[in-house]
């Protein structure tokens, strides 16, 4: 299967290394070219268009940074649907808006494709490793098409129905993911707070009813100081807020996920949007003029799962 890329970002770029890395016949494109000059060098190819790739490649993975920037990528003059034909195709791994990729898929059939939404969940360092988990919502003998590919990206593959049900559960679990960053970052200052040595309240919280895979995993970058997980405040935003958006038109009458798109719009405010996501800490920081910091903790996040083959995951219905 001849692959497209488009979108060389933080997810992208570790997604496109593992098709890479495990022999996938590659096409990159980003507005930065100067992304793509690893890739290139590595044996992928460049397309000078979404169409031109589309009509070179039998499927073609979109990750971009808002549903604004797949909308434009599909439906330009240029765009993925105008180099649409039968049995091609387009495969959503941006975190975006269900009803958006709704909105799509007709237009993706119309010209004959096969349209998916397959976000990735886990974070930068397993996409790295080929360890990430990745949804796939579409037709089943469209999963079976793309199921050896998905494979290659990610290690647990889950099929999850309808086309727009794995958007869904994507921003299901980044909004739970930001719930335990806040409540992290809560617990790490009034641990400080009241005297408690961090390492001691890091390897507690660990062992206990209270710890998640935030706390293992981001709670080690705060401690550290860093606070480097390649995601930034204005995408924290952006995916509650999607994640609002299903609630309401669901008619769920939501409380927490209200407050927390607050508390990041505080952060936003005071810090920048491109402030990295970990650092909503700094709020309380500020507020209590403690440092959130200890000794012995990494700078970055690191997958500790050798990479191995990913298989699909199938849910236990009794």
């Amino acid at each position: 299967m001849k692959v497209g890329f488009i979108g060389l970002g933080n997810v992208g770029a570790k997604l496109s290394g593992s098709l890479l890395r495990n022999g996938v016949d590659l096409t990159i494109r980003d507005l930065d070219k100067s992304l793509a000059e690893p890739f290139l060098a590595m044996g992928a190819k460049w397309a000078d268009s979404p169409k031109e790739m589309m009509e070179a490649c039998d499927a073609v993975i979109t990750c971009l940074p808002s549903p604004a920037a797949s909308a434009a990528v599909l439906e330009a003059d240029d765009g993925l649907i105008a180099g649409m034909s039968d049995s091609k195709i387009w495969m959503e791994m941006s975190t975006t808006d269900e009803a958006e990729v709704k909105r799509l898929a007709p237009k993706v059939l119309a010209a004959g494709g096969a349209p998916v939404d397959c976000p990735v969940s886990g974070g930068c360092h397993r996409a790295d490793t080929g360890n990430i988990s990745i949804f796939a919502g579409c037709d089943r003998a469209t999963f079976e098409r793309i199921l050896p590919l998905l494979t290659k990206m990610g290690r647990r593959v889950l099929h999850t129905g309808y086309l727009g049900s794995a958007s869904v559960l994507k921003v299901v679990t980044n909004f739970l993911a930001t719930a335990n960053l806040i409540t992290c970052a809560e617990a790490l200052v009034t641990c400080k707070a009241a005297g408690m040595d961090l390492n001691t309240a890091y390897e507690a919280i660990k062992i206990s009813s209270g710890t998640s895979f935030v706390h293992e995993t981001e709670s080690q970058v705060i401690l550290n100081g860093s606070r480097d997980i390649s995601f930034t405040m204005d995408l924290v935003k952006k995916d509650i807020g999607l994640f609002q958006a299903v609630a309401d038109r669901a008619g769920v009458p939501l409380e927490m996920n209200p407050l927390m798109i607050k508390i990041f719009e505080d952060g936003i405010t005071k810090y920048g949007e491109r402030e990295l996501s970990p650092n909503i800490i700094r709020r309380l920081e500020d507020a209590t003029g403690l440092d959130i910091t200890a000794p012995g903790f990494p700078s970055e996040m690191k997958d500790d799962e050798p990479e191995e083959a990913g298989y699909e995951v199938v849910p236990n219905r009794g």
